[in-house]
């Protein structure tokens, strides 16, 4: 249940050497899911996050002045992509993940552009972009995605 008063959500840039501390978050943030259907493997989740890491679009997500998740939105065709959100497993439920949709929205809407989104399958994540507002746009064998539509600002 998400807190009344989530703590202050603000976006940071990353850098390159943020690297390792970005992907123990991830692995971190997917273990339980992964595990769930049986595809956990931190050799794989290395290999997956270093072949589309680019610093250029990933920022640190700082709730109260403490470094809690991070955030990728990426540029694709006539669209964005929110490649990644992460927020540390111990920092869940605190309303952060949707402080940070609604600031990558905001962006969105800025530049009247849809956010495209993919949930691994079986993962909370489905249901949790679902509510903020993601439509169901195609699955695969591993993943499902959902697309928010641009909306004026």
């Amino acid at each position: 249940m998400p807190a009344s008063n989530p703590p202050l959500v603000t976006l940071v840039p990353a850098v390159e050497t943020d690297f390792e501390e970005l992907l123990a978050l991830r692995i971190a943030a997917m273990r339980e899911s992964l595990e769930r259907i049986g595809r956990f493997d931190p050799a794989r989740a290395r290999e997956r996050f270093h072949s589309s890491f680019s610093a250029l679009y990933t920022r640190h997500v700082m709730a109260d002045g403490r470094r809690s998740g991070f955030v990728v939105v990426k540029p694709a065709d006539d669209q964005l992509l929110l490649d990644h959100l992460y927020i540390h497993p111990a920092c869940q439920g605190q309303g952060l993940g949707t402080a940070v949709l609604a600031q990558v929205f905001k962006e969105a809407d800025a530049l009247s552009l849809p956010l495209r989104v993919g949930a691994l399958r079986g993962s909370d994540s489905n249901r949790f972009y679902q509510r903020n507002g993601f439509e169901f746009l195609a699955e695969e064998e591993w993943d499902i995605y959902y697309l928010r539509p641009s909306r004026q600002p």
